[in-house]
């Protein structure tokens, strides 16, 4: 068993030569951490940072760039350098990968020992193994997550909780695994990359999830029956698509995999992405699997961009921004009739609704909305979808079963019907007031998420809901735009710095305190990422450089 030792002596380096481009890994060693970062595992990290880390950051300076332009009165708009892509109706994506073609119920969650036997025994078709928003990065987080899939993958997985419990994995069928990277705007700074030119800086979190996840687990994945498949989130451009298809391509040679073996399902979650569906498609098409309609980072992002344009973007509480609103319901038809017009699988969102195994009523009222929400997604046309708790598989794969039957998918249901403009896409006008209550709900769901997840859990049930950072993120950006646009609640009372700090103080002193809480730090970072002057782009960035480094 590896015993952590002091720094300087725990920073190991790993170059390929002597004058090469190298990674310095400062995290402490744990036990078995050294069967993941093993010398070849860590020198194809440092391959693919060689090769795709500038382009990442060129990406992110995309990123800036376009986001200053949205807050400056520039709207997205469909791309007219790009139109010949979606005008040629000749194109399809590759066909589904074996494991891939039944896609009708997928479940999501971290990546714990614990969380993953329960995926695998779960009954769900796939499993969206998460190491992004449901997974708070920790160092034992993201290298434990990766040592939870290397043992599942090869079937000698098992736990035994602090109280004794035992976990195995039963199911005879196991779901498809299809792991989530971190997106290219984090970092993990506990593997350091230095160019050819000396310059240092902390790696890439995508590049560090993806590739030792590829690089340990593809071929055994392939002897399996299926292969590495990922779901890729936070996506601005088909540019930034396009990078992750160069590292598909890169890593299938580098490991001697047939090309097109790697298969990707984009989440369409910011704003800009639903402008470039199709554009992301083609760049991806050897590599595709599907799109995802990831509804919580997708709201996230309209108020990020929006958040100074003025009170018509301004949105109300958070629970009247549903799925049923005219603006989602144009990016999600959108989303099925561009997926399906390429041959590729639409995939639906997670409802945040939850049962409580001690609670009929809350369980009855989960099924309800997940029933209402899965049955919509199903006659809509996407193919499959999210549920969050193993006890909603069967509510939800009744509604898909009702509709696909014996067939493993609805791709050939092209909507025709669907029509979508630009205008309807920005429409976010609902129609509603903000209230007293949900500026409170906002306050209180934010902090004690990020008190979750400064403990290390990233996915955390709050009032009967499944809360990630996604939905976090709504929270903080929601309060953050209502006191910057000058907004009132229903009653008249001014949402103000003053009046929000008073409500966080109040809230925090009715928590039920209890030994090694992080409620005075989520308070902390909640303010500043919600009542600050500047608006950081992600709340998870400064909460993983102020707290979760050396963790």
């Amino acid at each position: 068993m590896n015993t952590p030792t002091a720094t300087a002596e725990r920073t190991r380096t790993f170059s390929p030569t002597t004058h090469a481009p190298k990674l310095e890994v400062s995290g402490r060693p744990f036990d078995r951490s050294d069967e993941i970062l093993t010398p070849e595992a860590l020198a194809f990290l440092t391959e693919l940072h060689q090769r795709f880390a500038s382009t990442r950051h060129e990406r992110l300076a995309d990123r800036q760039r376009r986001r200053y332009e949205i807050g400056n009165g520039r709207d997205p708009k469909f791309r007219e350098d790009t139109r010949h892509i979606r005008e040629d109706a000749s194109w399809q994506v590759a066909a589904p990968a074996p494991g891939l073609e039944d896609r009708r119920v997928e479940i999501t969650g971290p990546t714990d020992p614990k969380m993953t036997i329960n995926a695998m025994n779960s009954g769900a078709k796939v499993w969206l193994a998460d190491q992004e928003d449901a997974t708070s990065p920790t160092w034992r987080n993201v290298i434990g997550g990766q040592l939870s899939l290397f043992d599942a993958i090869r079937g000698k997985l098992e736990y035994t909780s602090p109280e004794g419990k035992e976990y195995r994995v039963t199911a005879t069928e196991t779901p498809t695994i299809v792991m989530r990277p971190r997106g290219w705007h984090l970092v993990e700074k506990h593997i350091r990359f230095t160019d050819a030119q000396g310059q240092q800086g902390a790696a890439s979190g995508s590049l560090v999830d993806f590739g030792l996840y590829a690089f340990h687990n593809a071929k055994q994945l392939i002897e399996n029956g299926h292969g590495p498949y990922f779901y890729i989130a936070k996506l601005e451009s088909s540019e930034e698509a396009k990078l992750w298809d160069d590292i598909f391509s890169y890593t299938e040679e580098r490991l001697g995999l047939a090309h097109g073996t790697i298969r990707a399902t984009v989440l369409i979650e910011t704003l800009p992405a639903a402008f470039e569906m199709e554009e992301i498609l083609y760049v991806l098409r050897d590599h595709m699997a599907g799109l995802n309609a990831g509804r919580w980072d997708y709201i996230f992002s309209i108020i990020k961009n929006y958040r100074g344009r003025g009170a018509r973007f301004v949105m109300p509480d958070r629970s009247e921004v549903t799925m049923t609103v005219p603006f989602m319901r144009a990016y999600t038809e959108l989303l099925v009739k561009t997926s399906h017009r390429r041959g590729a699988h639409a995939i639906g969102g997670m409802s945040a609704f939850i049962p409580n195994r001690r609670d009929p009523e809350v369980t009855r009222l989960a099924e309800e909305k997940v029933r209402a929400d899965k049955s919509r997604e199903a006659a809509d046309g996407f193919d499959g979808t999210w549920v969050a708790h193993p006890d909603l598989i069967p509510v939800a794969k009744a509604e898909f079963d009702a509709v696909l039957g014996d067939r493993p998918n609805q791709v050939d249901r092209q909507r025709d019907d669907v029509e979508v403009t630009a205008a309807q896409l920005l429409d976010v006008h609902i129609g509603r007031d903000i209230t007293e209550a949900g500026v409170r709900d906002n306050v209180s769901i934010g902090v004690r998420y990020i008190e979750s997840w400064l403990r290390g859990v990233g996915a955390a049930a709050i009032d009967n809901l499944m809360e990630d950072a996604a939905t976090a993120e709504i929270s903080r950006s929601q309060i953050w735009q209502w006191i910057h646009q000058d907004q009132r609640t229903a009653d008249g009372t001014p949402i103000t710095r003053a009046w929000v700090t008073e409500i966080l103080a109040e809230t925090v002193r009715g928590f039920e305190r209890f030994e090694g809480d992080r409620y005075d730090d989520a308070a902390e970072l909640f303010a500043d990422v919600a009542l600050g002057d500047t608006f950081p782009t992600f709340l998870t960035v400064p909460a993983y450089s102020r707290y979760l480094v050396d963790a």
